[in-house]
């Protein structure tokens, strides 16, 4: 059966063998949920989605590196592993899925079915919400059991903050899987992921940082998240100021993606 040009926005797509594929949103959701599927299945990044931010909120419990952050260790780490769950899935998980299914020619193929190049990309954003929404549940459900009480007040202005992080993330992740080889991708979103997590401002609030460093810590993606939702979690105040950096690398990004992004 040969397959059509995606139709714009949502409705049907007509199929030349005579068959129509389902609306635009349906064929999205669809995809999404097959590759959070495939995101879950994948013991590396089930690793890097799970494992790692639990011992990382561990760790951070038990030792006292926080101690200067704040009255209880628990309230300041579990708002950074938060973020550092919207990275690892957001840009390393998805950085380096993308990078080898570009290499394999798996975007190449599903850009040329109904799903289209938009409806691939709409279905990674999906399958990146998916697994974070599963990550806030396992992770913020353990830091409850260590004794975290989140402010309420902070909920929905870190629920924004992490939409907008996960789009940055997914953007930036998304950027490198389609302008490097999939090795070097692999490199460069794991070595990202470890400086950001330590010294991006992630877990250590970036005003603690030494004079010299702040300022350009401060503009991160990685800074503005995690001191966004340290603001909302532990003192219930909206940070429009991380809103506004995150909301700015999430364009810039998707920008650069969509000039320079390679399918093959």
């Amino acid at each position: 059966m040969t397959l059509s040009t995606p139709a714009p926005g949502g409705s049907p797509v007509r199929q030349a063998g005579g068959g129509t594929a389902a609306p635009l949103p349906a064929r999205v959701l669809r995809h999404g949920a097959y590759e959070a599927l495939g995101m879950l299945r994948n013991g590396e990044q089930l690793v890097l989605a799970i494992v790692l931010p639990l011992l990382a909120l561990t760790a951070l419990v038990l030792t006292p590196v926080l101690d200067a952050y704040g009255p209880d260790r628990i309230d300041v780490a579990a708002p950074g592993v938060l973020a550092l769950c919207t990275m690892s899935t957001a840009f390393t998980g998805q950085g380096i899925a993308t990078g080898f299914d570009r290499r394999y020619g798996v975007l190449r193929f599903l850009s040329t079915t109904p799903l289209g190049r938009s409806g691939l990309i709409l279905g990674k954003a999906v399958a990146v919400a998916v697994v974070l929404a599963v990550q806030l549940v396992v992770i913020g459900g353990a830091a409850v059991l260590m004794g975290w009480t989140p402010e309420p007040a902070g909920i929905l202005p870190a629920a924004l903050l992490l939409l907008l992080g996960s789009a940055a993330f997914t953007a930036l992740g998304l950027l490198v899987a389609g302008t490097l080889r999939p090795e070097a991708t692999l490199a460069v979103t794991n070595l990202v992921w470890i400086l950001l997590a330590a010294a991006g401002g992630v877990i250590i609030p970036a005003a603690s940082l030494p004079a010299a460093a702040e300022p350009f810590v401060s503009v991160l993606p990685s800074a503005a998240l995690g001191d966004g939702l340290r603001a909302a979690l532990v003192d219930g105040v909206f940070d429009p100021i991380a809103c506004l950096v995150l909301l700015a690398w999430a364009a810039l990004a998707s920008l650069a993606a969509i000039r320079w992004f390679k399918w093959s």
